[in-house]
């Protein structure tokens, strides 16, 4: 068990994957620590069996990654099924930040006689975990800081239990509650050990009216790195969201987890634009610094962004031509914007060779502005303004000495002239794909198509673009390597793919599968 993160990734911040309420509850549970008789319901028609089952007056309380729940009216009660199911169907219709409202807990309503605020997190300075406990609970405890104590955990023994004993024998509480506390409060060492937490938070921790301590509310993180460790969890994306995951973001995820060439991150901000906006804008960076400096600059010129994308650390051209299929099975953009740090060090042109890819197959109809400066972006440029060139949109490359700031701009005049609405569309592809007429090798998660009476025209350009991949003494299509080595080359291949359309020989085609896109709402792929 690694409660804090080495000191590199503790430099560079530690990243978490979120439970709900339901889910950390469960998990204390499991530990000896009681909570509330209850589950969680999707539908109004579920609430109210839930709260039949239960036989009593209930609370309802929205799963949502965020506090200050009741202030949004997350939070109601029910003294019956019939009330439990208006009740959630009311909560249902909840948007946090720009995403519904799924799921809702349903629990039995105790009764409260006192409050506790309870914390365990990792305090990366000192490189091991604490206990903050408060013997006031509920709403406003950040505003009551001079009245948490602090307590030391130990990655093997767990809270140091003399200071815990003397943080609550010199409370007002009844004596009787102090061991049943002490032990509530050492178990969510043990609890977060069991996962690999970096927090856990339960606030309140409760002492009921006929004696009980149990925990009313739960919020838990888990170390990114070790969610592989613990599937029992149901963490579908080991990533840090305010967010449960969008179909989009799953899909994205999948796409990171089978290609380990560089990073694609890819979250989900907006799905209409702000008031008084310009525009919904599909981002894709490159460098979190960079990207984020990006990022303002495109709302500085009033626009609204839909998702943040970074393909960065010498992502394969591949990677970066899913990255784009994704962003772009978001409806409603008005343009598509792609800048990160402008020094990258990664050979840019295979992020314009991906981009190219992307941009040709789906005819896009939106202007796109692409910052590629770095490592070789005369080339990079060169290849995805040339490749791009027939499109209905305007594409255009920029360099590193060309400012974020300057190309929002340029980027909000052409988005104005456009006057565009990007829908998803299914992408196209060359005639020869899938007929008699084409040969086709397989490669790692898709296929290589090769219009095979044109194999001599392009074969120049696929010997300068990928060389030894194929046996130039033959009239058709022959492997030189094995196989399994040709089934990582798709990058090559791609390149190869782009170089021959600007070169007027459509021949070489790269099929390559984005498994769950097709079944995305919103749009045809």
């Amino acid at each position: 068990m690694m409660f804090g993160p080495p000191a590199a990734m503790a430099a560079m911040g530690t990243s978490v994957a979120r439970l709900h309420e339901y889910q950390g509850k469960a998990l204390l549970k499991e530990h000896g620590i009681a909570v509330p008789k209850g589950s969680v319901a999707s539908s109004p028609a579920e609430a109210e069996r839930i709260a039949r089952e239960l036989g009593g007056p209930v609370v309802l309380k929205i799963q949502a990654w965020t506090t200050g729940r009741a202030a949004i009216g997350g939070v109601k009660f029910a003294d019956t099924p019939e009330e439990a199911a208006i009740a959630t169907k009311e909560l249902l219709d909840i948007t946090v930040g720009n995403f519904p409202v799924e799921q809702v807990l349903v629990e039995e309503k105790i009764a409260i006689k006192h409050e506790l605020f309870v914390s365990l997190t990792v305090d990366d300075a000192a490189r091991a975990p604490m206990i903050l406990l408060a013997l006031e609970g509920g709403t406003g405890i950040e505003d009551r800081a001079g009245d948490v104590a602090k307590l030391p955990v130990h990655v093997r023994d767990g809270v140091d239990r003399d200071s815990l004993d003397h943080a609550i024998g010199n409370s007002s509480l009844p004596k009787a509650q102090h061991a049943p506390l002490a032990e509530a409060v050492a178990s969510i060492a043990t609890v977060a050990k069991s996962v690999e937490a970096r927090s856990v938070e339960i606030n309140p921790l409760v002492v009921t009216d006929d004696g009980r301590v149990m925990a009313a509310d739960c919020r838990m993180t888990v170390d990114d790195y070790a969610v592989f460790r613990h599937p029992e969890l149901g963490i579908d994306i080991a990533r840090e969201l305010d967010h449960p995951p969008t179909a989009l973001e799953r899909i994205a995820y999948h796409v990171e987890e089978a290609d380990h060439r560089g990073t694609f991150y890819f979250a989900q901000l907006n799905t209409k634009p702000d008031a008084g906006s310009k525009g919904l804008v599909g981002f894709h960076g490159a460098g979190g610094g960079g990207s984020m400096m990006s990022m303002d600059a495109i709302t500085n010129v009033g626009f609204t962004i839909a998702n943040f994308t970074d393909t960065s650390g010498n992502p394969s051209a591949a990677k970066v031509y899913r990255a784009a299929r994704i962003i772009l099975s978001q409806p409603d953009l008005c343009g598509y914007f792609g800048s990160g740090s402008g020094v990258a060090s990664q050979e840019q042109f295979w992020s314009a060779y991906g981009l190219a890819k992307a941009f040709w197959e789906l005819e896009l109809s939106i202007p796109a502005v692409i910052r590629l400066g770095g490592n070789s972006e005369d080339r990079a440029i060169d290849i995805l303004q040339d490749a791009c060139t027939d499109l209905p949109a305007a594409i255009e490359g920029y360099r590193k000495d060309d400012t974020p700031g300057v190309i929002g701009q340029r980027f909000a005049s052409l988005v104005i002239a456009a006057s565009a609405t990007w829908q998803p569309r299914s992408p196209r592809k060359p005639s020869f794909v899938g007929t008699s007429g084409a040969t086709s090798f397989a490669i790692t998660g898709g296929t290589v198509w090769i219009d095979t009476p044109r194999w001599n025209d392009a074969l120049p350009t696929v010997q300068e673009f990928a060389p030894g991949l194929f046996d130039a003494d033959t009239s058709a299509p022959t492997l030189a390597i094995d196989a399994e080595a040709f089934a990582g080359k798709d990058s090559e291949l791609i390149a190869c793919e782009v170089e021959c359309r600007r070169r007027g020989c459509d021949a070489v085609f790269v099929e390559l599968d984005i498994p769950g896109l097709t079944e995305v709402a919103g749009g045809a792929h």
